[in-house]
């Protein structure tokens, strides 16, 4: 189990960021081929962060990191290849309801290093599609092909 950490410097930062070419917010991971996208695009790029939890109006929405970690894994697993190098982080906030009840919520880092080697996103059909990163859209690029492609060249 991944332990929470209390780093509320380090989430303001995040929260004042823009999304961009190595920052993107997500509610929740409702899709592994989205994400899947997200992880070799920004592994193609120049690395980043998906920051789970956070909704795009930069209010803290809070998730179950085990079930969007389940969902990250499921997604490299199945739809990236190679896959990626990437690692979490969670981040724990204290909020205070009008009531004033403290109510703890999570925030999950999504990590993903820069490489040296092109990543594919794996389609239901086996298909390999190159993704990058052009400012806050994860985009295919369809001058690069995989290796093994009928379209790549000899």
């Amino acid at each position: 189990m991944l332990l929470p950490k209390k780093n509320e410097e380090l989430l303001k930062n995040l929260l004042n960021r823009k999304e961009g070419k190595s920052i993107d917010f997500k509610q929740s991971i409702t899709s592994a081929q989205k994400i899947a996208k997200n992880l070799v695009a920004f592994a193609n790029t120049e690395g980043g962060i998906i920051v789970v939890g956070v909704s795009d109006k930069k209010k803290i929405i809070g998730i179950d990191p085990e079930e969007e970690i389940f969902m990250v894994e499921k997604a490299v697993f199945e739809n990236c290849e190679p896959q990626p190098k990437f690692h979490f982080e969670l981040l724990e906030t204290i909020e205070l309801s009008e009531k004033n009840v403290e109510t703890e919520k999570y925030v999950l880092l999504v990590v993903v290093e820069k490489s040296i080697q092109n990543h594919y996103f794996k389609n239901q059909s086996g298909e390999k599609i190159y993704y990058k990163r052009l400012y806050d859209q994860t985009i295919p690029d369809t001058t690069v092909s995989y290796p093994d492609s009928p379209l790549t060249e000899n």
